[in-house]
């Protein structure tokens, strides 16, 4: 894919009742590919009412942190992009993913089915935290 000039995305999503060893599984090949993806993102289950996965346990805040911060760890060339189910996370949460080193979002009013944080809000947490955000090269996208 790379020789045809397309980048490589790829992460997982925490929450679907895996083990912390699953998940280190995940990171594991991802880091181990010839050259790791330049997009990890890294997405928090969203459970949708009436799908099989709508009683899952919540996956706890530090868990998920911790993962955040093993991929960049992983991956320090990568974007490891905070994405799915930032709607369910806190302030607190969503800062500590960026301080564990999520570089990046996906922001706009749905990923794929289910609600993101409005543009607005997550300038105001950018602005706290004195993140400034910038525009991807290819898309014209904030990262």
């Amino acid at each position: 894919m790379r020789d045809a000039g397309i980048k490589v995305c790829s992460g997982g999503i925490v929450g679907l009742g895996e083990s912390v060893k699953d998940r280190a599984g995940l990171l594991l090949q991802l880091a181990n590919l010839p050259t790791p993806p330049e997009s990890v993102p890294i997405n928090m289950l969203v459970k949708v009412k009436g799908t099989p996965l709508a009683d899952n346990d919540d996956v706890d805040a530090f868990d998920f942190i911790r993962t955040i911060a093993i991929a960049r760890i992983m991956m320090p060339t990568s974007y490891v992009r905070l994405s799915a189910g930032r709607e369910q996370m806190n302030e607190q949460t969503q800062a500590m993913c960026f301080m564990a080193g999520a570089n990046s979002i996906f922001y706009g009013c749905k990923l794929l089915t289910t609600p993101n944080p409005e543009e607005d809000k997550d300038l105001q947490l950018f602005r706290k935290l004195g993140i400034n955000p910038q525009q991807t090269a290819v898309l014209g996208r904030r990262q």
